[in-house]
């Protein structure tokens, strides 16, 4: 049992980030250990703090003066508001953490996780609130809200083996949710300096504490839980101005687009099996937010090329494979789980994606799903991201669940029933 607070902090800060651009590679196709210590990534720098992963400011006085239904149904179903002595009344996570895995015993998953998707489900309602709302009363209660668990060294104990991972992966999404929902109110909460360096203080470090496990050969140390890392990486990277995090979270760009099979298939979700379509795209739902990130600090990550490979080339590929999983081929069988195509949350990727780039594919996927919402990654990225004369309405034919997750938004409560936003493997 390993107890993060106590073993990984000095290790951290006296060269763990070492570590953080290393770790496991098992495929021969993969970047091994020295090369991706050797990515010469010194020309990534945090160059502006206090820029959130879209243009908030911009993003609000839009939403002020737009007349799209949907758009508009968002922020009247947030503009209701949240008890902030309500969010306060949960006590953090100080204890040490371990929860069961989910595909051997989702019950009980479901059961210890309801606590950290409520962390999550709440940061993210704070900060959709403000920029639904514009009053700064969300922005100060968030900054409070975070202040609350990092007063208490919150998520710095968890359980964790190769063989035990679930703990672990559910940090992952805490961090990011928390880090992506304070970049969104940071620049405008006045005063409240002790709180705030107190939760900047303590992002860093559970970014470093966390980061510190490189993860199982073959396994976690280089899929989707290194993008997810690496997504909190970028986020805590900037808002703390720490250039070896923020390039750990571009190392996983370059390690993602080298893996990448030339028809833009990332191996090692392919080795899910019947689930490869599905981690596929769970893999861009991480890798694009990320890239986000990195660009609001004025870098061509979405152009960027390696081995003539873009990540455009696993877009196409996601969007072929959700149409036709033969394009699997001999990768994965063909017959493949389609129950995530149901849930909206794993589409989040597509709204920040479709803000940068015009995919009619994609356009016409998204009609069918909005409004969407992820609770860790991106929080209501409709309502940040979408164009409004992209949809002018939701459509009628699936009207009851969109109806639903209306409710759900305004609930708070999310999609919190979906295992692979919480982090299983």
């Amino acid at each position: 049992m390993l107890n993060v607070a106590i073993t990984l902090p000095r290790l951290a800060r006296a060269g763990g980030l070492a570590l953080l651009l290393g770790g496991w590679l098992p495929v021969a196709s993969a970047l091994t250990l020295e090369q991706r210590q050797a990515l010469d990534l010194e020309d990534y720098r945090v160059s502006d703090p206090q820029a959130s992963y879209f243009d908030v400011k911009a993003r609000m006085a839009l939403l002020e003066e737009q007349d799209n239904s949907i758009l508009t149904q968002i922020q009247d179903s947030l503009g209701e508001g949240v008890s902030c002595r309500q969010l306060l009344q949960p006590p953090p996570i100080t204890s040490q953490m371990r929860i069961p895995g989910f595909y051997p015993s989702p019950e009980e998953w479901r059961e210890a996780s309801a606590p950290l998707f409520e962390f999550e489900d709440s940061v993210s309602l704070l900060a959709g609130t403000f920029v639904a709302t514009g009053d700064d009363y969300y922005a100060n209660c968030l900054v409070r809200y975070l202040d609350h668990w990092a007063s208490q060294d919150a998520l710095t104990r968890f359980h964790y083996e190769p063989e035990e991972p679930q703990a672990w992966f559910a940090t992952e999404s805490m961090i990011f949710a928390a880090a992506l929902a304070y970049s969104v109110v940071r620049p405008e909460v006045d005063g409240l300096e002790e709180p705030r360096q107190r939760v900047e203080r303590w992002l860093e470090d559970l970014a470093l504490e966390h980061s510190a496990i490189p993860g199982d050969a073959g396994n976690s140390c280089c899929n989707n839980h290194f993008y997810r890392r690496a997504l909190y990486a970028s986020t805590v990277g900037v808002l703390v101005e720490n250039d070896e995090l923020f390039r750990f979270g571009v190392s996983a760009i370059h390690s993602a687009l080298n893996d990448m099979t030339e028809q833009g298939a990332f191996p090692l979700e392919m080795e899910r099996g019947r689930r490869a379509t599905h981690y596929q795209n769970y893999a861009l739902l991480y890798l694009i937010t990320n890239m986000q990130v990195i660009a609001r600090q004025g870098y061509d990550i979405f152009s960027l090329k390696v081995d003539g490979k873009t990540i455009h080339d696993a877009v196409d590929f996601t969007m072929s494979a959700i149409d036709d999983p033969g394009v699997l081929g001999d990768m994965a069988p063909s017959e493949q789980y389609r129950g995530f195509l149901t849930d909206p949350q794993y589409f989040s990727w597509m709204e920040v994606y479709q803000s940068r780039f015009d995919d009619p594919r994609i356009a016409d996927f998204l009609e069918q799903r909005r409004p969407i919402y992820n609770r860790s990654a991106g929080g209501y990225v409709t309502l940040y991201f979408m164009a409004p004369g992209a949809q002018q309405h939701l459509e009628l034919e699936d009207q009851s669940r969109k109806q639903q997750t209306l409710e759900a938004l305004n609930e708070a409560d999310g999609v919190s029933l979906i295992p692979d936003n919480g982090g299983p493997q």
